[in-house]
Parts: structure tokens; sequence; C-alpha cells
């Protein structure tokens, strides 16, 4: 067994813990890892219960070794109280076993026209704030706002994205879509966004994570913010390190995601931030679905893909593939957005552990997907690599 689990959450498992560990028996290479850690899963909770709920998408979380799960604020109500965020917290640990971590909404309704209650949301225990991929009324509305989020020392996360430029498309914008007759989303979209809000945390000096970066000239600009020593991070949604818009051929509505599969080329450079530690994260970007969401014509059908079963065997695809190595994918996964989320103490008392083995092969079925969406392109494959335990007392 490769053992890259800390002292410090060895100390947080029972005897009992201990004892299953030292009999858990799998033949070939398994490895002992700190619970993960998703700095974006949206688990239909509150307001969308028809696709999943706390309970169903947590236990999904934890069979798959997610022990900390970040949610971001656009559910139905809209997480802008801060008085409602400890019921969820709880109903989160225990229904689901997990511990929850809320991103509160950044502008009041995310209709980006003012703040919100930010002081509030900061005494409900929000570990940052956002606007999601809602749009703001204009930039002055955006530097006022991250200048009064910075009077309370709160992270923002960006998840950017240029409407005007987006203008409700449903794919990359390349020869894919062209072919199908889809709207096409181009990359300047994002990165259009992404440059205004680096300039806007340049100026106003607050802590930005940018969410979900899926084109090569937002991993440019990544690259310059961090050489110029700004406060920012960055992730990527794992399903955008194996999949492009040729997974849209045949109008895949599987595949159809937001931000949207982008090209082989975006996707190498991808890899790259990922290599040289422009991309400080990986995140699922969990998205489940029920059974009607994904059938009707593509464009009309629901944007989402179920995230939490697949994202392990791809973990251990991007170790096959000399993409990263174990330690730095224990960095992407783990470590990293522990930090990022500002739960580093929690996260070492909280402790756990869990058991992966790299080398089991698996169907991708409605038996096998612990989630209650099925909502994923890697339906009827088979996959490398499994969570096997979650310890946790």
């Amino acid at each position: 067994m490769i053992d890259l689990l800390p002292t410090a959450f060895k100390a947080t498992l029972s005897d009992t813990a201990l004892d299953k560990l030292k009999n858990i028996v799998i033949e070939g290479e398994t490895w002992l890892l700190p619970p993960l850690v998703d700095l974006c899963a949206r688990l239909r909770e509150p307001g969308q219960q028809q696709h999943g709920t706390l309970a169903s998408e947590g236990q999904a979380a934890r069979s798959n070794g997610f022990l900390h799960v970040v949610i971001p604020p656009d559910t139905n109500p809209i997480l802008e109280n801060g008085s409602l965020l400890k019921g969820l917290r709880e109903r989160a640990l225990d229904d689901g076993g997990i511990y929850l971590h809320i991103l509160g909404a950044l502008t009041a309704g995310l209709e980006g026209t003012h703040p919100s209650n930010i002081a509030g949301l900061k005494k409900g225990g929000c570990i940052a704030v956002s606007n999601a991929r809602r749009p703001f009324a204009n930039d002055l509305v955006l530097l006022r706002t991250l200048e009064y989020a910075a009077t309370f020392g709160m992270k923002v996360f960006f998840y950017p994205d240029e409407p005007s430029l987006s203008n409700n498309g449903v794919a990359h914008e390349g020869y894919i879509a062209s072919y199908h007759g889809l709207q096409g989303i181009p990359w300047i979209a994002e990165t259009v966004a992404l440059s205004t809000q680096l300039l806007m945390v340049e100026e106003t000096g607050i802590a930005a994570h940018f969410s979900q970066l899926s084109c090569k000239s937002s991993v440019e600009l990544m690259r310059w913010a961090k050489d110029k020593d700004l406060p920012v991070t960055c992730d990527v949604a794992m399903h955008q390190l194996y999949l492009t818009d040729d997974n849209l051929e045949g109008f895949n509505a599987q595949a159809y995601v937001l931000p949207p599969l982008r090209s082989n080329t975006d996707q190498q450079a991808l890899h790259r931030g990922l290599k040289d530690g422009t991309i400080d994260a990986i995140c699922s970007h969990h998205e489940p679905l029920n059974a009607t969401a994904k059938k009707a014509p593509f464009a009309e059908s629901t944007p989402g893909i179920s995230n939490f079963d697949t994202f392990m065997a791809l973990a251990c695809q991007l170790v096959r593939d000399e993409i990263l190595t174990l330690k730095q994918l224990v960095d992407k996964i783990c470590l990293n957005p522990a930090k990022i989320a500002g739960i580093n103490e929690d996260y070492a008392s909280i402790g756990g552990a869990v058991v992966i083995d790299p080398n089991l092969e698996w169907q991708v079925t409605t038996d096998t997907m612990h989630s209650n969406g099925k909502n994923t392109p890697f339906f009827g494959q088979f996959l490398q690599g499994r969570v096997v335990e979650t310890l946790f007392d």
C-alpha cells in the first residue's frame, strides 16, 4: 500500500477504523490518502430535489472519498440568509455523512446590482462569497462589491463568463458546434470575464478563487496573475481533462455542460497548467440530473454531468498518463482544496482516510453509480480505479 496519509489524520482514526484498515486486503497496489475536498458540487438541495438531495448526493460523495464539499449559492432559495445555513450543514452531516461548506451570495438575489448581507453570511459560517455564473450589472458594481467584501476579509469565488459573448450558447464555438448547428460559446467569453476580474483583484487586493477554467488563454492569464503575486488560485473540473467537444458528436446531450467541453488544444493546456502548478486544484463540478433532463434535444436539455462516481477513476488515469505524480494528485484533490476553502484546521482535526484501488476495473452503470444522477458521458464504459473504503469516525 502506498501511504500518503498525513500523521495528523492517522491520529483521528479509532482503533476500530485502524483494524479495519489492516484487514483490507486487495491484490496489487492500493493507495491510502486523506479525504477528498471538492471545491464545486451541486447537491440539488434546496430547491431541486427531483435531481438529488443532501442525503443521496452526500452519501454518493462519501462513498467516492469526498468528505468535504463546497456548494455554490445558486440554489432555490439562493444562499443569502446566514441564519439558514446551519440547518443545511447539519442535514448534510446527519443524512449524507459529509461536511458541507457554503459559498454565500455575493450580490443580493445574485442579481448583480448591489451587495448582499455579507456580514450576515460571514456570521452564518460561509467560507466565501460568489455570484456563481450570474452576471454583474456593470464593472462598477463588481468593483464596489469586491471592495465591500474585502472589508469583511471574505474570499470571492468566480466562475468567469461574459454573457454578452457566451450569448446563451450550448457548446464550444468550433467545428463540432458548427457541424451540428449548435449555438457556440467562444473561449473569449471566459477570458474576457477572467481578465476583468483579475484586474479587479489587483485593484482591491481581495483573495479570489477562479473555478472551472476551461481554455488555454485562461491558463495563460492565471500564469500571468501568479507571476504578479496576486492573491489568486484556480481549479479545473475533472471531466475537462478527459473530454473535449469531440464527445458532442451525434448530439450527445450527456456531454452538455457549462462551461462547455473545449478543444484538444485547450485540454492540453489544462494538462500543462496542472503539471506546472498554475492550476491549483481539481473539482468534480458534480451536477446530478434525473432521467428526463437529458431526453430533450441537445440545446433544450439541461446542462450538467454527474461526476462523483467517475472522479477517482479519472484521477487514477492522470497518474497513469504521467500528467501528475501521485503526490501531486493528493495536492490537487485533497490538500490544496482544503487550503483554498480555508478549512485547513477543521480538515486536519476531523481527519479520516480513503483507500483506493487504482487498478480496479468497473463498468459505469445505474447499479455501480451511487449518485441519484446517472447523467454521464461515461455511461456503459469500463473505467479503472475506485475508492474501496472511506474511513471516518
